[in-house]
């Protein structure tokens, strides 16, 4: 990679941030089409001088991650009108020192349900009510699916619930629901706690595509009992790779190199 006088500079902005994969996946598509962009980390605490100081010195494109993800909102010149649905912002593109805020993940998380499953006219069952499930229940809406969102604690999925026109239910009555999908946007199953899984073995039975966000580890305890159940199944890795694409795209106007950023990604979470 050559960086010189025309380089253009792309980051991620959040609290911590070191630990960020986006960095190798950028900037390998960036070295793999021979564009003269760099993708870089940045530790923020104060996002309003932040998303100054992206003006000012002419900082091309940002993805922002936890905590910052609403922080930013009150300090953009736009924002896309799904973003603004959802409350959250994680794709930031600077043109003009005019900052446009969108979000990608829930595209991600769409792209990657879709390799599993339709989702037209499709009950998918989402379990939890935070930041992720509020962005794939958006996400879900967009796509015409009918939505059930499913959480622990029953007054905060009634809060999201009544934003998406969706019913909730609390986790512990779920019982013989039926779904064609089902997606886990909660962190139960994430190492250290990778014993934990976040529903029933049996309620799989009830449900023909299965997708959880988490990706650390890769194949979750819920993943492992979806495909003993027969179910069709699809780990965290590719919601984060896809959010990452359609980033990439928007800030280029190319298409993404898809295979390159995927073995880029897949290679770091492998180390």
């Amino acid at each position: 990679m050559q960086i010189d006088g025309k380089t253009r500079l792309y980051g991620i902005m959040g609290k911590p941030v070191s630990h960020s994969l986006s960095p190798a996946m950028h900037n390998t598509a960036f070295q793999h089409l021979g564009l003269n962009n760099i993708y870089v980390a940045f530790e923020v605490e104060d996002v309003a001088r932040a998303l100054d100081g992206f003006r000012a010195l002419g900082v091309c494109g940002v993805s922002v991650t936890i905590p910052h993800k609403q922080a930013v909102i009150p300090h953009l010149d736009a924002i896309d009108p799904v973003a603004e649905k959802i409350g959250a912002v994680n794709t930031l593109a600077i043109n003009d020192r005019q900052i446009q805020g969108s979000n990608t993940d829930w595209v991600g998380a769409m792209q990657a349900l879709e390799t599993i499953t339709e989702l037209s006219g499709q009950t998918v069952l989402v379990i939890g009510a935070g930041g992720s499930a509020r962005a794939v229940g958006f996400g879900l809406r967009e796509k015409g699916a009918k939505i059930l969102l499913a959480n622990r604690t029953l007054s905060r999925g009634q809060d999201l619930a009544r934003d998406l026109g969706c019913e909730c239910i609390p986790l512990t009555e779920l019982g013989d629901v039926r779904a064609d999908a089902m997606i886990n946007t909660t962190s139960v199953g994430m190492i250290p706690n990778d014993a934990d899984t976040p529903v029933p073995a049996a309620l799989l039975e009830n449900v023909a595509a299965v997708m959880d966000i988490v990706y650390s580890p890769v194949v979750t305890r819920l993943l492992r009992e979806a495909k003993q159940a027969g179910c069709r199944a699809i780990d965290g890795r590719y919601m984060l790779l896809y959010q990452g694409v359609a980033q990439f795209e928007l800030w280029t106007g190319q298409k993404a190199p898809v295979d390159v950023m995927r073995t880029a990604l897949f290679s770091r979470l492998s180390q």
